[in-house]
C-alpha cells in the first residue's frame, strides 16, 4: 500500500473512529489493571445487562427484534434476577417501548459514552441484527464491537445476539477480530459463522428474534386499512421499498458545512454529520429499482382487483415509498414508520394477502401471519430467508435488469399459489421457534461461564421452554405445524 492510500486510510472518519474507540477500550483495560472500582456482579444481585444497538430510529424490524430479546431474557433469566437498560439514539421515537427497561440515549459520537455506560453493567447485548458488516454503516458495528470490547476486557458478559456478519472493511474486521475474540456471538445463519469463525470470534447458531413477536389484536391492522380506504373485502398487496443504492452511511463534515451554508446534500442527509452514499450511478440504479418494481405492479394491477399499499418499515423509506407512488397510475396509501408504531405495522402487515419487500423483517415478522411473500433484495438476508423455506423463485436482486418481469411473475406467483405458499411459511416456523428457543439456552451457559455462581431457573432441558411466552395465535401455528 502507498503512501497517499495509508494517509487517506488514516484521515478517513470511520478508521479514525475505531481508533478512538480502540483508545477508550484500553483506558477502561488500564482502570482494571489499576484496580479501580467497577460494576461486579456478586450473588444476590440482579444481572445489570447493557443493550446495544440501533432502536430510536423507526426502524420496525430492530424495534421489534429487541422487543423479543427483552422478553426472551426475562423468561429465561427471570425478572427478579435482571435489570436492564438500552441505548436509545431518539428518547422521543422509543417511547412506550421495551417497558420496563432503563432508556439511555446515546450521542452521535459514542466512544466516551460507551466508556462511561458499559462499565456500569454486568455484561453488553449487541442487538442489531446486521451486526458486522460495512454494507450500512462503520460507525453502527464499530459502536457494537466496541461495547462488547469493553466488556470484554472487564471479563464480564459480551454477547451478539441474533447477529450477521458478512464483507467488512479490512479496518473493520481487524476491530472486530481485535475485540471480540471474547465474546459469543449467536449467529442467525452459517455463512456469519463462518466470516466470525475465520476472525477467531466465539460463535453458536441461531436465528432472527422477531418470529415470536405478538402485534395484538387482528382487528388493528383492519381498521387502520379501512381507515386509508380498503373496503374490508379485496385482497391486500403490500409493497415495501428501499433505497438499496444509498448506503453505506458515512461521517462527511465536508457535506455537513456545505449543507450548512448553502442546504446542499439534504436529501442525502442522515442525521448530524453522517450521509448516505450518492452519485451519479446509483441515482440511475435506484431509478430503474423503482420504475421495475412500478412497471410489474402496475402490469398485475390490470389483471387483478386488489387494493395495494406501500409500507416504509423505517422512517428513512418514506423517501421510497413517495417516489415509487408517484410512477403508479393510482396512489396506494402509505404506511411509514414514524406514524405507525411496531403493533400497527406488523398488524397491517399481518391483514396483507400478498407482499412484495426489500426489508427483510417485513418478511419476517409477516411469516407468523402466514403472508405470502417475495423478495427484492440488496444482500444476503432475504436471499438466505427465501432458500431456507425452499422459495429461490420468490427472491430477486435488486439490480435485475429485468427486474419488472420477475416482480409480475411473483405477484402472479404470490396470488394464484398463495395458498400452497402460507402453508410452506408455516412449516418453516416451528424450526424457527426451535432455533431461537435454543439461543436461549445456549445464552444462559454463556451467563453462567462468566459467572458460575448465578442462579438459573428450573426451565425443562427443551428449547420450546426457552422461548418468550407465545400468543394463542402462535401456539395454534405450533399445534398445526410442528
Amino acid at each position: 500500500m502507498g503512501f497517499l492510500s495509508r494517509f487517506k486510510d488514516a484521515l478517513d472518519p470511520d478508521n479514525v473512529l475505531m481508533e478512538v474507540m480502540n483508545g477508550f477500550i484500553e483506558g477502561v483495560a488500564m482502570k482494571r489493571s489499576l484496580g479501580v472500582d467497577q460494576e461486579t456482579w456478586e450473588p444476590g444481585k440482579p444481572l445489570k445487562l447493557c443493550l446495544a444497538g440501533y432502536v430510536g430510529t423507526r426502524n420496525t424490524g430492530a424495534d421489534v427484534r429487541v422487543e423479543e430479546m427483552i422478553r426472551q431474557f426475562r423468561h429465561v433469566v427471570g425478572d427478579d434476577d435482571l435489570e436492564l437498560t438500552i441505548m436509545s439514539v431518539n428518547h422521543a421515537r422509543t417511547a412506550g417501548y421495551f417497558r420496563t427497561v432503563r432508556q439511555v440515549e446515546i450521542p452521535v459520537v459514542f466512544p466516551k459514552f460507551l466508556f462511561e455506560e458499559c462499565p456500569k453493567h454486568h455484561g453488553v447485548i449487541a442487538c442489531e441484527g446486521s451486526m458486522f458488516k460495512s454494507k450500512f454503516a462503520n460507525a453502527l458495528s464499530t459502536m457494537m464491537a466496541g461495547s462488547l470490547g469493553i466488556a470484554a476486557v472487564e471479563d464480564k458478559l459480551a454477547v451478539g445476539y441474533g447477529a450477521e456478519a458478512g464483507g467488512m472493511t479490512p479496518q473493520l474486521r481487524d476491530f472486530v477480530k481485535k475485540h471480540c475474540k471474547h465474546a459469543l456471538v449467536q449467529c442467525r445463519n452459517n455463512p456469519s459463522r463462518e466470516v466470525l469463525g475465520r476472525l477467531g470470534v466465539r460463535t453458536t447458531g441461531g436465528t432472527d428474534t422477531a418470529w415470536t413477536f405478538d402485534p395484538g389484536s387482528p382487528e388493528i391492522g383492519e381498521k387502520l386499512l379501512r381507515e386509508k380506504g380498503w373496503d374490508g373485502k379485496k385482497k391486500v398487496v403490500v409493497i415495501c421499498p428501499i433505497n438499496p443504492f444509498w448506503w453505506p452511511v458515512k461521517p462527511d463534515l465536508g457535506k455537513a458545512a456545505a449543507q450548512t451554508l448553502v442546504g446542499q446534500y439534504k436529501r442525502e442527509h442522515y442525521r448530524s454529520f453522517y450521509y448516505h452514499h450518492s452519485s451519479e450511478d446509483a441515482d440511475l440504479k435506484y431509478d430503474a429499482y423503482l420504475q421495475g418494481i412500478a412497471d410489474g405492479l402496475e402490469r398485475f394491477l390490470q389483471e387483478e382487483d386488489a387494493f395495494t399499499i406501500l409500507v416504509g418499515m423505517e422512517r428513512v423509506d418514506r423517501q421510497s415509498a413517495e417516489a415509487l407512488s408517484e410512477r403508479l397510475t393510482v396512489k396506494p396509501p402509505m404506511f411509514i414508520s414514524d406514524d405507525y408504531d411496531m403493533y400497527e405495522m406488523v398488524s397491517v402487515l399481518r391483514r396483507c394477502s400478498a407482499m412484495i419487500s426489500s426489508r427483510f423483517h417485513a418478511v419476517v415478522t409477516s411469516m407468523p401471519g402466514l403472508v405470502p411473500s417475495g423478495g427484492i433484495t440488496m444482500d444476503e438476508r432475504i436471499r438466505n430467508l427465501m432458500n431456507d423455506r425452499g422459495h429461490p423463485e420468490l427472491f430477486v436482486e435488486v439490480d435485475d435488469e429485468a427486474l419488472d418481469e420477475k416482480v409480475y411473475g411473483m405477484l402472479r406467483r404470490l396470488w394464484d399459489d398463495g395458498e400452497q405458499i402460507s402453508d410452506d411459511i408455516g412449516r418453516v416456523l416451528p424450526n424457527q421457534f426451535a432455533l431461537m428457543g435454543q439461543m436461549g439456552i445456549d445464552f444462559m451457559d454463556e451467563v453462567q461461564r462468566v459467572y458460575p455462581e448465578f442462579p438459573r431457573r428450573d426451565l425443562p432441558d427443551d428449547p420450546m421452554a426457552h422461548l418468550p411466552p407465545l400468543s394463542p395465535h402462535l401456539q395454534g401455528l405450533m399445534e398445526k405445524y410442528g
